[in-house]
Parts: C-alpha cells; structure tokens; sequence
C-alpha cells in the first residue's frame, strides 16, 4: 500500500486525490524536489552558526 493513493472516504463519500492539488502530472515530485531543497539550505545554515559554549 503506497502512501500517495486516490481514496474514497465511505461514510462521506469525499475523494481524497493527492493530485488534485495541481494540473501539473509532476506536482507531487517538484514538491518533493523543494522539500529537499530546503532542507539541504537548513543543513547548510545550521553547519555555518557558531558553536554554543554551554557550561553544565
């Protein structure tokens, strides 16, 4: 069972389709691409922030 699946809710009938969020066929992986993204910069910034003399 995959996470990203069209779904129907049967007490409400609502469909949950993770595509329905664009017309874009690649949405889903253009999101992830800019996930990744950002979390690469994040890793970069946190490296570049001085370290914390913290005394126990």
């Amino acid at each position: 069972m995959g996470c990203h699946q069209i779904r129907t809710d049967k007490a409400s009938g609502i469909r949950n389709d993770p595509n329905d969020w664009s017309d874009d066929p690649r949405y889903i992986v253009n999101l992830l691409k800019s996930i990744v993204t950002v979390s690469m910069e994040t890793v970069a910034i946190v490296e570049d922030l001085p370290r914390l003399n913290l005394k126990e």
